[in-house]
């Protein structure tokens, strides 16, 4: 298998405190550029030579420059995640999120990089009446979040040259325990819930929501780097099929952790409901889902219970938004 010299930026975050430990394990070097909001140790027992960390900020080009330097492949996860988070500072998700997206690409093609891979997200649709909705549909974004995801899918295809591979992946909503966790989307706030204070609060019930486990999330970016170039160059993938009402993923997390949790629903103004297909990667390059909700959950319920997350309910460390406005991101 090839071994990469891969740039992960973001890679301190949610799904990339999973990636980058993957990503060594399997004999890959990395790059990690990232601003350490969530604290500067979370790899400190992985250091080592096939290592590389630069805290740093995707929107600064000396720093992008530095963490380019050497590498083949980039990953590119770094964005202000969800649109709650977009909202509290729209500036800052756009400058992030969009205005720093095409100098990047450009900045990778300088440095020698062969393969781009860019996490997009599952929300670029909208809302559709399809049962199956799948990535030759419309793209319909309600919000600045999500229109500025499909407007960089669009520039990195217009980047697209011989010798320079892109791929983009549209993740569902990423769900279970990792070393930096997040506790602020829907199947981690009701495992954190029902841990610990015995009781779901439900906004609505019947919208469909599509989720992934992180684990899966970050065997869909291994499997990416194992594909030949012609298999993945150009093309667009969902990840992650794997849609529930929240009502039934709160009855799920109910049934982990233990039937004496409480459910209580309440109504929403927000009737949004979509769900996403995972055939086309399962077809085309023969990627399939091995975690369930269920096992998300499990995961989360022990790290609590044993003491590995501290004070999930009200640490901002967990929490996207809490945590910007701590430290005045700008």
């Amino acid at each position: 298998m090839r071994k990469w010299n891969v740039c992960v930026t973001g890679g301190a975050g949610y799904v990339g405190s999973r990636l980058i430990p993957s990503l060594l394990e399997q004999g890959h070097n990395v790059t990690v550029l990232d601003l350490y909001l969530y604290g500067e140790d979370l790899f400190k027992d992985i250091r080592g030579p096939s290592l590389r960390e630069i805290k740093g900020d995707i929107r600064d080009p000396k720093a992008v420059q530095a963490a380019l330097a050497g590498c083949d492949c980039v990953i590119h996860l770094a964005c202000i995640s969800n649109d709650p988070s977009y909202d509290l500072a729209p500036d800052l998700g756009r400058s992030i999120n969009y205005d720093a997206f095409r100098p990047l690409v450009k900045a990778a093609k300088k440095a020698g990089v062969k393969r781009f891979i860019y996490a997009s997200s599952s929300s670029v649709y909208g809302v559709k009446d399809d049962p199956e909705v799948h990535e030759d549909l419309s793209l319909e974004p309600l919000t600045d979040y999500s229109k500025f995801k499909a407007l960089c899918e669009q520039e990195l295809l217009e980047e697209r040259e011989p010798g320079f591979v892109v791929c983009t992946i549209r993740p569902s909503t990423v769900c279970g325990y990792a070393p930096r966790q997040r506790l602020d989307v829907v199947v981690n706030i009701f495992t954190n819930q029902a841990v610990n204070n015995g009781k779901i609060r439900v906004t609505g019930g019947p919208q469909k929501r599509p989720n992934i486990h992180v684990e899966d999330m970050v065997r869909v970016y291994l499997h990416l780097l194992a594909q030949p170039d012609d298999k993945i160059d150009g093309k667009i993938w969902n990840a992650g099929d794997t849609n529930y009402p929240i009502s039934q993923l709160a009855e799920i997390v109910r049934d982990v952790v233990g039937s004496q949790v409480e459910i209580e629903t309440v109504p929403t103004n927000d009737p949004r409901s979509y769900q996403v297909s995972g055939r086309k990667i399962r077809e085309e390059i023969g990627f399939e889902l091995k975690y369930t909700i269920e096992d998300a959950v499990r995961g989360l319920a022990e790290a609590m219970k044993s003491g590995k997350l501290v004070d999930p309910l009200n640490n901002p460390m967990y929490f996207n938004i809490k945590r910007m406005q701590d430290v005045n991101l700008k």
